[in-house]
């Protein structure tokens, strides 16, 4: 639990410089939206360098292939907490969990709402998730990416998911296991 709340501590530690800035917590799914980063140049560029991890992700799953998304999506130091996943520190701890998810299902990432400042930023998307065994049904995760700029390159270090649509502005149950 100390480990946690550690983690927990240092995420917050993170973005509480952005946060300082930030207007206060939007009332509704609209007022989210209006709260993204004005559009601008740098949000602009920001949007395209994620776009194209995602597409790297969306791919690297369709290949059922996890070594891009390891290597090239996510930082060494990583965080990934996942309601029904568990929490996953580094690339070492998410390995097995990539390994085993993208043999399976096939995914579409959405970007919902995005802000950046400098060389931070979070994108909250809608995650959806395709099993291809044929028994389970489609479903969808609302996620939030945390991204840092290091060495001029958009690299995720960390996310958090559950299931839900950031789009429909609910949670869902998660899947069933196929029978």
């Amino acid at each position: 639990m100390k480990i946690v709340c550690e983690i927990a501590a240092g995420l917050v530690l993170s973005v509480l410089p952005l946060l300082a800035a930030a207007a206060p917590l939007p009332a509704s799914a609209a007022a989210a939206a209006s709260t993204a980063t004005a559009a601008g140049p740098e949000l602009a560029a920001f949007k395209k360098a994620i776009r194209s991890k995602y597409d790297l992700k969306e791919r690297a799953f369709a290949a059922h292939d996890p070594a891009p998304i390891l290597e090239h999506f996510y930082t060494a130091d990583v965080i990934s907490v996942g309601e029904g996943e568990g929490i996953f520190i580094g690339r070492e701890q998410i390995r097995p969990l990539y390994e085993e998810v993208v043999r399976n299902n096939r995914v579409k990432i959405e970007s919902v709402y995005t802000f950046v400042a400098g060389r931070a930023g979070w994108d909250w998307a809608d995650f959806h998730v395709t099993p291809t065994d044929g028994k389970t049904a489609p479903f969808t995760f609302a996620i939030l990416f945390l991204w840092s700029q290091v060495d001029g390159e958009w690299m995720c270090k960390g996310d958090f998911f559950v299931t839900g649509s950031l789009k429909a502005g609910k949670l869902t149950p998660p899947p069933a296991e196929p029978k």
